[in-house]
Order: C-alpha cells, then structure tokens, then sequence
C-alpha cells in the first residue's frame, strides 16, 4: 500500500472514531438533537414536537378532573345532589378499584414451569446458521477419453486409495496420476481378447483387475507394470463387472454368473452366485464385507451374503439373501451408504429412471425417487448425507441429492451425451465423470471435509487446464 491510500485510511478510521464512541452498552438509547436551539428551561420536560404521555405516571382521576371539571362549570351550572355524588364516587371505586395506574404491572411474570436455568439460557441462544457449501457447476478439468465405449452395461473407470484412476479406452488401459497429472499406459489387449470392458483396483492401491470381453481377467501390478496372472474359465463371455472383497476378487459376467476368486491360490474360483438370467452389469460389496449387492440386465437386483455361496458351480440356484424385482430396467448403479452399513441405493436404466433406497436387512424398499433418466451411476458423499447421480437423456447431468429428503442440491452440466461412469477420489472430495462424449472431467462437488487430512504428496495447484489428452 502506497503511503498516499495509507494517509487516507488513517483519516477514514480518525473520523469513524470520532462518530462512533466506543465501549457503549449493547441497545443504549441513540442520542437525538433537540428540534429547536433556543434555550431552555433546564427543569422543563421537552417531548419535541407533539404530547407523548407517559403511562406510568398517569393519574386518572386528575384527568378526569380536568376533562370534566371545565364542562361542569360552564354547563352544569346546578348543584349536583349528595345522592348523585356518592353514586359517582362509589361507582369510581368500584370501576378504578381506588387505582391511579392503569395497566401497570406491580410484580414480575411468572417463570415457565418444569424449565430448568441452563435450558432457559440456552433457548436464548440461537444456533448459528450452517453456511450452504458452494458447489461449483463446472468442472474443475476435463481430459480428452478417445475412444471410451459407448456401453452402459460396462464399468470402465475407478479411482484406486493411492490416488490413481484408471480408465480404458479400447483396448488400451490407461492410468492417471491425480497427484502429479501424469498420465502412463498400463497394457492394450490384443484384439481377440479386447476390448477392456471392466476394472476395478484392489484395497491396496497397488493392484489392477482388468476384465476382458474374451472372458479373461488380468491381474495386474501396476508399481511395477507387471501382469501377475489371467484368469481363465471364469466365466463363457464377457465379464463386465468386478468387485473386491479383502484377497476376493468378484467377476460378473454376461452369462449370469457370479464368481468369488481367491487370487492367492491356484484354483481361484472358490464360490459362486447364481440367480440372474442375464448379463451382470453392477456388483458391490458392502463396507463390512458381509453382503453383496448384484444388479443385472434381467431388471433385478439381488443381496447376497457371504455364508449363502456356495462351492459348487453347479449348486441350486435359489441362494440370494434378498431378490428385489422392483426395478423395471437394467440395474447397474450400486451404492452402498457409508454411514448407514444396511443401507443400498439402486439405479435403474431408461425405461426405469428410479432411485431406490433398500434396507438389506429386511429388504424392504424405503424410498423410490423418478429421476426422469436413465441412471448410469452412483455415489455416496462420505462426509456429508449425500448421493450423487449421474444420468443419461435427455440432460445428460450430474444430480447432488440431499438424504433422505431427496430434495436437489445441485445439477451440474457438461457433458453431451450419457454420463456411463463416475468415480471418487480417496479423500471423498471430488468425483471423475466419464460420458459417451468422450470426456473425462473432474468435479469439486463434495467440497472439503471437516476432518483435516494429511497433506497430498504434491500440490495439485497449476495443473488444471482447460483441455487436455490423456493418450
């Protein structure tokens, strides 16, 4: 600040000094200017420029004194008998009950019954107003995807707890760094095995499924870029969905079928779901691991738990916790809430446009909201009581959902065609959103927790452009 704009605010605080004293008592009477500047009698009263009365020194009878006594003299010139006088004078005692004030309270009013001290004092304390978290409607970056299939049936993008997304194009699986903005190519499939249709990171961060329409599933490390192992015979066609579950690695497949794969031993398949008819387009374990959500494109949704699987491939089919048929399209959007552990929301695609909020316990159907498209994905905020959708024709939009009201928080804008995948970041903070368009963007819709976290490896400032390529 130069010392010219210094001058001037010094002047500013002297003259705000001088027209507010300080250290007044909060609610102290204003002063106000008398209305004429010709002296005055100290000991007269000056009520300005009309008669305010003032009640509590009121004496009724006087003023009934001087309003009738003038009358009396100039009108009522007879003498008034002693029968009349005593009339009056009872009739005043009985009326004003040998009152002077009118409408004076002589005691307190009487405190609340059954309130205590602190709840009285607290009741006098509003609570502040929580501030409405900014949410920004545009994205924060968006990344070229060329080549992102255009298949709502398919999971091409997650976001691993070491902070790298990965997302396939084609045949092509590649890997964003969000700490740095890196990006690297994983592996492309050959094209008798591709293209990629799912993937899914392991708990550690470190390991990569990758699901191919051949049927395979890779494992991949992807700290070194090595390919640890293929699944074979999983499944007889494409497998479109992947779940972990600790060291189990759950495939869904076209032909119906869900598989545990324990990747540790050499005979991984370990225990099998069956009880879809058609492609298994959406898998999700629940936090504890227990349960197993499962949406296909038979329209129904199924609750599996853990003790139901069976060993056999080829045991009875009738082995769901819950099979949930309220759904009248394909169910792929999954999610499971992460401060409510027997709670599960369920998208369904165009000819269902439904929310559904499910109690997996008993499995029952709370809430049903019309989203009025297609639901392509979900996701719970992980620090607030919120879900995030992201939806097909005709807005192609994000939707930001207060729970349980389900009153719209926000819709955020961008992408020109269906918005098939999101996927949150370890911190729960922001949400990536892969569309048909062939865009990848980058959303600060979750805002900052209140919880502090430790630092990221790098900063993330300056590395956000308007567009970039991501192969």
């Amino acid at each position: 600040m130069d010392a010219g704009s210094h001058l001037i605010s010094s002047e500013k605080k002297t003259r705000a000094a001088v027209q507010r004293q300080p250290l007044q008592e909060a609610g102290f009477r204003p002063y106000m200017p008398p209305l004429s500047t010709a002296p005055r009698n100290p000991s007269a009263k000056c009520y300005g420029d009309r008669f305010i009365p003032d009640r509590s020194a009121m004496d009724m009878d006087m003023a009934h004194y001087l309003l009738t006594e003038p009358r009396k003299n100039k009108e009522n010139t007879e003498v008034v008998s002693p029968s009349k006088e005593a009339y009056r004078r009872l009739l005043r005692e009985k009326l004003f009950n040998n009152r002077t004030r009118i409408l004076a309270f002589r005691n307190k009013p009487p405190e609340p019954e059954n309130v205590s001290a602190a709840d009285a004092v607290s009741s006098h304390q509003a609570k502040p107003a929580k501030q409405r978290r900014y949410i920004p409607q545009s994205a924060e970056r968006t990344l070229d995807a060329p080549d992102l299939v255009d298949d709502y049936y398919l999971n091409l993008m997650d976001w691993g707890s070491s902070n790298m997304l990965s997302i396939a194009l084609g045949d092509t699986m590649y890997l964003w760094d969000a700490s740095s903005g890196s990006t690297s190519q994983l592996v492309t499939v050959d094209e008798d095995s591709g293209p990629i249709t799912s993937v899914s990171w392991a708990p550690d961060g470190r390991h990569l499924a990758i699901g191919l329409n051949s049927s395979d599933i890779q494992l991949w490390d992807t700290s070194s870029s090595r390919l640890l192992r293929t699944l074979k015979g999983v499944h007889d066609s494409r497998v479109g969905s992947l779940a972990w579950n600790n060291n189990i690695l759950t495939t869904g497949g076209m032909d119906g079928r869900i598989v545990n794969n324990d990747v540790r031993i050499r005979d991984h398949a370990v225990q099998t779901y069956q009880g879809h008819s058609q492609e298994v387009c959406g898998l999700k374990w629940s936090g504890s691991g227990q349960q197993l959500a499962s949406g296909g494109n038979d329209n129904l949704l199924h609750i599996w738990d853990v003790s139901m699987a069976s060993s056999m491939p080829s045991a009875g089919r009738n082995q769901w916790l819950h099979r949930l048929e309220d759904h009248t399209a394909a169910v792929k959007a999954l999610a499971w809430c992460p401060f409510q552990s027997n709670l599960l929301a369920s998208g369904g695609g165009g000819s269902d446009r439904c929310i559904k909020f499910w109690n997996t316990h008993t499995g029952a159907c709370l809430n049903s909201v019309d989203t009025g498209s297609q639901v392509c994905a979900l996701l719970w905020n992980k620090n607030e009581r919120e879900l995030l959708s992201s939806h097909g024709f005709t807005k192609n939009q994000l939707t930001l959902w207060k729970y349980p009201s389900m009153v719209k928080m926000a819709e955020l804008s961008g992408h020109t065609s269906r918005v098939l995948f999101m996927a949150q970041s370890p911190d729960g903070c922001t949400v990536a959103s892969a569309a048909a368009d062939e865009t990848l963007r980058f959303w600060n819709v979750f805002g900052t927790p209140e919880v502090a976290k430790p630092a990221p490896k790098a900063s993330h400032a300056g590395m956000f452009n308007s567009f970039n390529h991501i192969r």
